[in-house]
């Protein structure tokens, strides 16, 4: 017997659309009439090939990317970018900017601090607990690229506009709200993302990287650390994770299907996030952990009263069929994360619980 699916606002690895799931599940046994799975074809067959092509092909579309652009995928996840990036392209003699906004900002510059890489942290928000993206942010003209994380999971911020950089390249850590609107792409060099929160399941990093800022990279790398390598082997110089780039095909496809445009992406995106936050905002029981012009459209984060009742909360929301609400576990409160995937009956659901939770417990 199939359990019931519950309202899933996991943080990641987080929903993916019931049609995508939907679609794995008919060719899972039998993929496009090979005779083996998804997880069994050998990635050297044309049955690869066509995956791979397919999910680069949508991305780029989505992004309307030039030639200038590849798109690679590697394992390792977003941590494994953290250390790749200042190893490419940080020589003895240069420098980084970073910006701090929270957790996974901080760990991308510990990073490269360890490899002792020469970095700048020009702006930061720690000094109100990360709670905010900083404003008039001056980057060095001399740096070598501008670090950003475009959106802070565990905080509930987010980078709305993109600082300037001028001829600096803009590399962005982009997991947590890749493909969920449009980008001025002229300002990256390199935007990395994995896969678990917004495009399909973990194990699986996308890297979309401009031809001539890779072309200026460290040529004296292990093969595997070389984003050259995987811009010339299309993402096959070892064994790829097959299924993870097979779903984000999936789920890539789904947003052209379902929206078309990343414009229309964001337009939803926007609906969702308000609609949950209007319910916060007029409430005394509730409160939104970051400030009203820095929050994030993907990850809202609340606190109540007392943490007894957020414990209760919790409970209280899974027996309701709403899941994963619980904050990160080094803030604590609660957090609701609405990737694209999140459904405006998820949204209702979730709001008229915590409508009848306050009344109750307020």
């Amino acid at each position: 017997m199939t359990a019931q699916r519950i309202h899933n606002f996991n943080a990641g690895p987080a929903a993916l659309p019931l049609s995508v799931l939907e679609k794995i599940q008919a060719s899972f046994l039998n993929f496009n009439g090979s005779g083996m799975s998804i997880t069994e074809i050998s990635h050297r067959s044309s049955y690869f090939d066509a995956v791979i092509n397919d999910a680069k092909d949508r991305a780029k579309d989505l992004l309307k990317l030039d030639e200038t652009y590849n798109v690679l995928f590697v394992q390792g996840g977003a941590s494994l970018q953290f250390a790749m990036i200042p190893m490419n392209f940080l020589g003895n003699e240069e420098s980084a900017d970073y910006i701090n906004t929270g957790t996974w900002a901080t760990k991308a510059i510990k990073e490269a601090q360890i490899q002792e890489k020469s970095i700048r942290v020009t702006a930061s928000s720690e000094d109100k607990n990360f709670s905010y993206i900083p404003e008039n942010i001056q980057c060095s003209p001399d740096a070598r690229y501008v670090h950003i994380t475009s959106n802070n999971t565990i905080k509930g911020t987010q980078f709305a506009d993109f600082p300037d950089t001028g001829k600096v390249p803009l590399v962005a850590d982009m997991s947590s709200d890749i493909f969920s609107r449009p980008l001025p792409m002229e300002k990256f060099g390199l935007i990395y993302a994995g896969a678990q929160k917004n495009l399909g399941p973990s194990g699986t990093c996308m890297v979309i990287i401009r031809k001539d800022f890779m072309e200026t990279a460290n040529k004296n790398l292990p093969s595997m650390l070389s984003y050259a390598t995987y811009a010339q082997k299309n993402s096959m110089y070892n064994t790829p994770p097959c299924f993870g780039i097979y779903t984000i095909g999936l789920v890539l496809k789904w947003i052209q299907k379902t929206f078309g445009t990343l414009e229309e992406m964001a337009a939803f995106n926007r609906k969702k996030a308000g609609f949950l936050y209007e319910v916060i905002d007029r409430s005394d029981f509730y409160q939104a952990t970051a400030q009203k012009k820095s929050r994030s459209l993907m990850n809202v984060t609340f606190r109540l009263p007392t943490e007894e009742l957020e414990k209760q909360f919790v409970a209280d929301a899974l027996k309701k069929g709403l899941g994963g609400l619980k904050g990160h576990r080094s803030v604590g409160g609660c957090r609701a994360s609405i990737y694209n995937a999140a459904t405006m009956e998820s949204l209702h659901a979730l709001t008229e619980f915590m409508t009848s939770f306050e009344k109750e417990n307020a």
